[in-house]
């Protein structure tokens, strides 16, 4: 049959960062050779599916990812060879089981999304179909709204910033390719502005810049000017978004601001420094603002919150179902961050969407800060019809082709595409 694995093959690639990560090859009986690469996380939840690496300290400081490619090799490629290949969830179950953790540690996330990932788009392309179209049928046809991540703190940057990405929201654009002009146009603004401060412009993991500044607050006070400067109405064109990761200064129960050095707080004083900051900026999302483990914390942030943004769980919910459940039963945000290689198969990430779109609540796909050139997540954020996306800012070439891609798909569906949420 025309559908049938014949072969599943992997590779040990580098990441953005120039740490190994994993290429899976999946060829069909009719010759059709498909690929995909797995991305890997910076700042990860303690709940996250398992990335296997070698540790072996003469290879790559430890990081290497023979391990996972062995077990693409040897464990999952003859248990899937001459399966049907547009079986998506019976192809992702069975490396489950194969698997038998709960967290995938045995056999890897990295290697099982990676041939999760890679099945999809043979299936699409048997199917000769782009692979939105066929993950998410003839209604994908919604291009998200990038939150492009300009400006950069935290674990993401050696500087004085406590909070780790301050993004910027094309908020009043009419389409994807004019969301894009605005985002450039203030990256470009915002390079100027620092540039003329004598602040340092040089880009981190994701694109954004990390310059030393003399408090968190002037982070949103420079983008605000950046997009003035670009001939942006802050609030009506361009938004702020912030994934402040806040679990990455948490500790002994207090809320450490050391690299600003605005000292310690409770969850209280993050609550209302959080609600002081959107009295103040045109801030539409908040992701992370507590730490993963605030459970308590995250509901009151929401209810004092919630009615005004989007109040975003990542580290918190790990794109896994029985953490999202929890967080619709205590209200503990209103939007989930989704992440392919959080949970590690494309299966259940769309689980993952299904139950926020069950519960009314709102979700964004999401890169990482290790990404690589594919585009896979481009599509995937089409056919899930959510709306809106982080991947980065406007430069690194593994950010701008999940944006290329995405003017590659609008101008695919012509009058049909929808723009945002």
């Amino acid at each position: 049959m025309r559908n049938t694995i014949s072969n599943i093959d992997a590779l040990e690639i580098l990441d953005s960062r120039g740490n190994p990560t994993v290429r899976v090859f999946v060829t069909l009986e009719e010759g059709l050779t498909v690929q995909a690469s797995v991305p890997s996380g910076a700042s990860t939840g303690e709940n996250e599916a398992v990335e296997l690496r070698d540790s072996d300290p003469k290879r790559y400081g430890g990081l290497g990812v023979l391990k996972a490619v062995g077990n693409v090799r040897e464990i999952i490629a003859p248990a899937l060879k001459g399966m049907d290949v547009t079986r998506q969830a019976e192809i992702d179950r069975l490396m489950i089981a194969l698997d038998g953790t709960p967290n995938k540690s045995k056999l890897g996330a990295n290697a099982i999304l990676g041939v999760s990932m890679a099945c999809a788009r043979a299936a699409a392309t048997a199917c000769v179909l782009p692979l939105y179209a066929y993950l998410g049928g003839s209604n994908a046809v919604r291009v998200p709204v990038p939150m492009m991540n300009v400006l950069n703190g935290g674990k993401h940057a050696d500087n004085s910033v406590d909070f780790q990405e301050f993004m910027i929201a094309p908020i009043g654009a009419p389409c994807f390719a004019e969301a894009l002009r605005y985002g450039s146009e203030t990256f470009h603004a915002l390079k100027k502005i620092l540039k003329k401060k004598g602040m340092a412009t040089s880009v981190g993991d994701e694109g954004g810049f990390a310059p030393n500044l003399g408090s968190n607050e002037e982070a949103c006070e420079v983008i605000l000017e950046a997009m003035e400067a670009a001939g942006y109405t802050p609030g009506k064109d361009i938004a702020l978004a912030l994934d402040p990761a806040a679990s990455s200064f948490f500790a002994e129960g207090a809320y450490h601001l050391t690299k600003s050095g605005q000292g310690t707080k409770s969850t209280a004083d993050m609550i209302s420094l959080w609600q002081k900051w959107v009295d103040t900026y045109p801030i539409v999302l908040l992701e992370d603002g507590l730490d993963e483990n605030d459970w308590s914390g995250f509901s009151d942030l929401t209810a004092k919150l919630g009615g005004r943004i989007q109040i975003v769980g990542d580290d918190i919910f790990v794109t896994n179902t029985r953490f999202i459940e929890r967080g619709i039963k205590e209200k503990a945000s209103n939007a989930v961050l989704i992440k392919l290689n959080q949970i590690g198969t494309v299966t259940e990430t769309v689980e993952a969407v299904q139950m926020c779109r069950k519960a009314g609540w709102s979700f964004l796909m999401s890169h990482r800060s290790g990404e690589t050139e594919d585009s896979f997540l481009a599509d995937f954020a089409v056919a899930m019809d959510g709306g809106q996306i982080k991947s980065g800012s406007v430069s690194r070439s593994e950010r701008l082709c999940k944006y290329n891609r995405f003017l590659e798909i609008e101008r695919e569906l012509g009058k049909a595409s929808v723009f945002g949420r």
